[in-house]
């Protein structure tokens, strides 16, 4: 698996991250996997080869305590992220939880969806930025929002999810474009702002992908990218902090 030894070959901790059924595609003609009873058996041969974490998401309350007996991280998808229902039955399982900031929510409101948590009984969350609508077909990151979430949160680890903050919707198809000539770029600017971790998505034939290929890191790219991001991240957190009233 490349993503696991780049990360051994560059120091980087590294967890896997795939979908069993992407039940949020625009079409219902497109690709979704192999189903949760399939994943799953998907998700522990790698455990079992690679001897990795493995995080993957969930749309429904009932898939959450079968998929938290496999996987070690769950994720609450953007759509998603103001689902009660949803909220509770992940915090139940007691593992930790990637939350996905939607797209439609400022940095700010992300504290409701952490305290839904809280009261449920879990505060082993992390936060994930991957966006914000920029007026229709466009996504922007603000830089600054990643820094309110943290002090909103009172210090949770925020992550950034490059590669889907780089789809671009085209107006009159049903799945996503994307841009993803300015990964580099963008993923030097985020972790210039001192993050705690980057979720990307990598592929050996990003024009053949089943899902997000435009937005996709070529896999051939993917160690000179982790090269570079790291030495931006190692630089950053090598300051001393500055604390400005």
């Amino acid at each position: 698996m490349y993503g696991e030894y780049f990360s051994n070959l560059l120091d980087i901790p590294y967890t896997f991250k795939a979908s069993f059924d992407k039940a949020n595609r625009s079409s219902i003609h497109s690709y979704r996997g192999p189903g949760l009873e399939e994943g799953l058996k998907i998700f522990e041969a790698v455990k079992a080869a690679f001897d990795v974490p493995v995080i993957t998401d969930i749309h429904e309350p009932w898939q959450a305590a079968p998929a938290a007996e496999v996987v070690d991280v769950l994720q609450l998808p953007a759509f998603l992220a103001r689902q009660t229902d949803l909220v509770v039955a992940l915090a139940k399982t007691g593992k930790p939880v990637n939350i996905k900031k939607p797209q439609f929510l400022s940095p700010t409101q992300v504290v409701n969806i952490v305290e839904k948590f809280k009261e449920a009984g879990n505060d082993q969350l992390i936060l994930c930025d991957r966006g914000t609508c920029f007026g229709y077909d466009n996504l922007v990151v603000d830089m600054l929002g990643f820094g309110v979430m943290k002090r909103v949160t009172n210090d949770m680890p925020i992550i950034f999810d490059v590669t889907h903050a780089l789809q671009q919707r085209d107006p009159n198809g049903a799945a996503s474009g994307g841009r993803r000539q300015q990964v580099v770029e963008l993923a030097r600017s985020g972790m210039a702002v001192g993050l705690a971790g980057l979720f990307l998505e990598a592929h050996p034939d990003p024009a053949n992908a089943k899902c997000d290929g435009p937005s996709a890191l070529p896999l051939d790219k993917l160690e000179p990218f982790l090269t570079q991001v790291k030495a931006v991240d190692d630089l950053v957190k090598s300051f001393a902090p500055l604390h400005i009233e």
